[in-house]
């Protein structure tokens, strides 16, 4: 006979505990709504809604009469991204553009500034025409005078035909090295030219045409160091001498073979400045007299590069005169018919003396046997001068002058 057991109540919990467990329930589980235990038959249809993850809706312009059947949305378009724009060269500033524009060649350059007037206006910047080379060009006019006008500081255009120059402003122009060498031009074009310098540190207007005003403009550049008036004339001796006591920083000066009378002679011995170191004076056979040059050495003794070529009075009597030069060390002698082959091993006293020209004196069988009794000597190693010239014998096609690249060359 079974004994029925009487139903016993579960122990009530604590509510402390029931309270702590059902805590630790809720830490566990998302916080969320469970929808699971509800019916769905038996659950508020605003209840589902209010559960349910919002939906976005279609934002309505108009809902008029005109609208009923077509409804406009207003969409906001995607932003383009930066890269898909590219560069503005509008929005570049000036130094950035300047730094492409100088990369470019002369030619380039004019194509550039045809774009528009700001291209045009940054194009003839000072800072990028400040050394050009324009040998080559069959003509110039205008260009010349733009090319300065657009601040050029260094200039080289030898060898070409220049007709007048049109000049943009009325101010000193800023150009310090200027080749004019061998130029068909005119005495007044040259002086429209020279009358607006007065920074030049090197001129060459070798084989010119000159005035007496174009050598006293010459001498409102106290900042001449070189000058090359090789093969030049049209001045006086009076002006020569009033040019050459005002360019008191020469260093190099080429006078060879001028239209010289014996006063020009005597105006350069006379008055070029104590601290020339570099005289080419050759070209002058009886114009050149041992007067002269005994008044040379006395007042320019520092003279280290010096050439008398093609003087007919210079003998050996010149010797003991020219070994008072110290510091010589190249010396030209060449076609000097008054001095004998023989008297040139005199040369073994001068110390310094390290080349010696002496072209049309000694065969070139009699010259093998003089380089041996002059070891220390090197004889006939140069054929051409080179003092004040801007681009010395045998580097043809050079686009510098004394030393100084140009930046801009013309290009056929």
């Amino acid at each position: 006979m079974s004994m029925e057991r009487p139903l016993q109540e579960l122990p009530c919990l604590d509510e402390k505990l029931e309270s702590s467990l059902l805590a630790s329930q809720k830490s566990k589980r998302p916080k969320r709504p469970h929808v699971a235990c509800l019916d769905a038959e038996n659950t508020p249809q605003e209840l589902i809604q209010n559960w349910s993850p919002p939906r976005k809706h279609q934002r309505v312009t108009d809902k008029g009469k005109e609208n009923e059947e077509n409804v406009f949305i207003l969409a906001r378009r995607p932003r383009r991204r930066r890269d898909s724009l590219g560069v503005c060269w509008d929005h570049l500033p000036d130094e950035l553009l300047l730094r492409i524009l100088s990369c470019l060649s002369l030619r380039d350059l004019l194509r550039t500034s045809r774009v528009c007037k700001r291209w045009h206006q940054l194009s003839f910047d000072e800072s990028l025409w400040q050394s050009v080379d324009l040998e080559g060009k069959v003509r110039l006019g205008n260009a010349l005078g733009q090319v300065l006008s657009a601040g050029a500081l260094r200039l080289r255009c030898p060898h070409t035909s220049i007709g007048e120059p049109c000049f943009t402003h009325k101010e000193p122009l800023r150009v310090q090295h200027l080749d004019l060498s061998g130029c068909t031009v005119s005495p007044e074009v040259v002086y429209d030219v020279i009358s607006r310098c007065t920074q030049l540190q090197n001129l060459s207007l070798e084989g010119l045409l000159l005035s007496d005003g174009i050598l006293q403009f010459l001498a409102q550049n106290p900042q001449l160091v070189r000058l090359n008036l090789s093969g030049c004339s049209g001045f006086s001796s009076e002006t020569l001498a009033q040019m050459l006591q005002s360019c008191t920083r020469l260093t190099e000066l080429n006078v060879s073979w001028c239209d010289f009378s014996n006063e020009h002679v005597k105006a350069v011995v006379s008055n070029v400045t104590p601290s020339i170191s570099q005289l080419n004076i050759s070209g002058y056979r009886q114009n050149l007299t041992m007067e002269d040059m005994r008044c040379l050495v006395e007042r320019c003794p520092s003279i280290v590069h010096l050439d008398l070529s093609d003087s007919v009075l210079v003998t050996i009597d010149s010797f003991p005169i020219l070994q008072q030069l110290s510091s010589l060390r190249h010396l030209g002698l060449s076609r000097c018919y008054q001095i004998h082959p023989a008297a040139l091993l005199e040369f073994e006293r001068f110390p310094e003396l390290q080349t010696l020209e002496v072209f049309g004196l000694v065969q070139d069988t009699h010259l093998t046997v003089l380089m041996k009794e002059l070891p220390k000597l090197r004889l006939n190693s140069q054929r051409f001068t080179s003092i004040a010239r801007p681009s010395p014998s045998g580097r043809g096609g050079s686009v510098s002058m004394w030393g100084l690249p140009c930046h801009l060359v013309y290009r056929l």
